[in-house]
């Protein structure tokens, strides 16, 4: 399997390659050259296989320079029941109206990025030595919230890397911060930014692309690589979940192998949707995606106006902040996957973006988009209103990202008439946004944000993850902040590790 720039596509990599380095010189996205197909055999074994066996074998389609061995080993250990809750890593429970929700929020942060980031690092320090990469892996990574804090936990003292972490300094939750700030490890650095998300990402992205930076690491012994989902070895991950809830649906009777299902994600940066896409590509059964926004409803904006894509508009500050994000990266990947792998037309596009903050997708790409996906939108006072009304009707509490996909998949059923069973992404545990579940359940607010996960206990008679409530009292160890125009400079941090 090798793998391309959605920029330039006559250079081919290898998947470990791909990974150590993250993103092309180009500044492009890398992309397999082809998507396996899931045979009869695959889906047999897949079904009587547990997570960790369903994951390993999802990989061994695309990382075909890693053996079948050492991918079992990797997740075995980036799953392990110790870090999961369980052996039912990822469990799907059904819910009234259809839908299905697939819980990935079991893992050490409380959130959907585990289920990759307890996998990159292996992947990453296995491509490290596969390719001969001698120097420190330099890993920078722009955060909405939540993958930070992932990054952190699954790259804190890995040997032969560095991780640094930067973030909207008003643009996370109080728990998201304070997940980061606190994080242990001598290889970390974490570092806010005066600005948004689209601020940091862009800002990071600069850094991998700046020639001057790339070479003083050169000659430091360090380079640079990416945990974020502009990282195949991170997006190659979340595939397998996909493929998993329906396995189980299957065991559970509630599809028969071969039966398409929805899927319903609350997405920013279109990497969580784009893996489910990759699945169906790879033979998952699924009928329609529906894209999920908040108020940030750009990706919405693209569905509903033929692909008409303009970050030209307001930035909103949500209860959902890990979904305020106005330039979705991986829409990228879906738009080479979709032009055929149109590399000359990608590289427009993105030029447009970059440039005029816009840009218009041809109108037989858009087709092609639109006939596997349906968007869209709600604001915070319906996502409110959803984490009760789920709470009092279903005794089932949600965060209010969850929330946003139950919302937008309710106004889709009720628009389209469609009941397809619909597996709905649940990516954050309720207690990592306290005050907002605490508000839309009527509950009383306290000051301290750690102290709002007894609230939320007493409110509902449910437990606080451990990982959340282990919190209390530790002290922060990260305050630096700065703007967001001199980020290029904090690459200086990393020699200090």
């Amino acid at each position: 399997m090798e793998y391309v720039s959605t920029r330039d596509k006559s250079r081919k990599v290898s998947a470990a390659y791909a990974i150590a380095n993250g993103i092309a010189p180009d500044g492009g996205l890398y992309c397999p050259t082809e998507f396996p197909s899931l045979t009869a055999e695959d889906w047999h074994a897949l079904a009587n296989l547990d997570y960790k066996g369903r994951s390993a074998r999802i990989l061994g389609k695309f990382l075909t320079d890693f053996s079948g061995e050492e991918l079992a080993d990797y997740a075995s250990k980036a799953y392990a029941d110790n870090k999961f809750g369980g052996k039912d890593t990822a469990p799907v429970v059904a819910l009234d109206g259809g839908k299905h929700m697939l819980e990935l929020w079991h893992g050490p942060t409380c959130a959907f990025k585990d289920m990759a980031l307890q996998m990159l690092p292996h992947l990453l320090t296995a491509s490290l030595r596969k390719t001969g990469e001698t120097r420190t892996a330099c890993i920078l990574v722009a955060t909405s919230g939540d993958t930070g804090k992932a990054a952190l936990d699954g790259f804190h003292d890995v040997e032969g890397t560095k991780i640094m972490v930067y973030y909207p300094v008003d643009g996370v939750s109080p728990m998201q911060k304070l997940q980061m700030v606190t994080q242990e490890g001598a290889n970390v650095e974490v570092v806010a930014i005066r600005g948004n998300f689209d601020d940091a990402q862009s800002a990071v992205k600069r850094i991998f692309t700046d020639e001057a930076t790339r070479a003083q690491l050169d000659r430091d012994g360090m380079m640079l690589s990416s945990a974020n989902s502009i990282n195949w070895g991170r997006l190659a991950p979340q595939i397998a979940y996909y493929v998993s809830a329906y396995c189980d649906m299957v065991k559970s009777g509630t599809v028969r192998m071969g039966e398409k299902v929805n899927i319903c994600v609350p997405t920013g940066n279109f990497g969580n949707i784009l893996a489910a896409y990759i699945a169906k590509r790879m033979g998952l059964p699924v009928n329609k995606f529906i894209c999920a926004s908040n108020r940030n409803n750009v990706l919405t904006d693209f569905f509903k106006k033929g692909g008409a894509y303009d970050k030209n508009r307001d930035f909103y500050t949500t209860t959902s902040p890990s979904m305020d994000i106005l330039i979705s990266s991986n829409l990228e990947r879906l738009l080479f996957i979709a032009s055929d792998f149109n590399d000359a037309l990608v590289r427009d596009l993105m030029q447009s973006l970059n440039t005029g903050g816009h840009y218009q997708t041809p109108e037989a790409v858009f087709t092609n988009i639109a006939a596997d996906f349906d968007a869209g939108c709600c604001d915070d006072a319906q996502a409110a209103d959803t984490i009760r009304a789920l709470w009092e009707k279903e005794h089932y509490l949600c965060d209010p990202h969850t929330a946003v996909a139950v919302r937008v998949y309710e106004d889709y059923r009720a628009r389209t008439g469609d009941t397809t069973p619909t597996v709905i992404a649940s990516t954050a545990s309720p207690f990592k946004f306290c005050r907002a579940v605490v508000e839309a359940l009527g509950g009383t607010l306290e000051k301290d944000d750690v102290t709002q996960l007894d609230v939320l206990t007493k409110l509902t008679g449910v437990a606080a993850p451990a990982p959340l409530a282990a919190l209390a009292g530790k002290t922060p160890r990260f305050d630096r902040v700065v703007d967001k125009s001199e980020i290029l400079q904090t690459v200086d941090l990393l020699k200090g590790m």
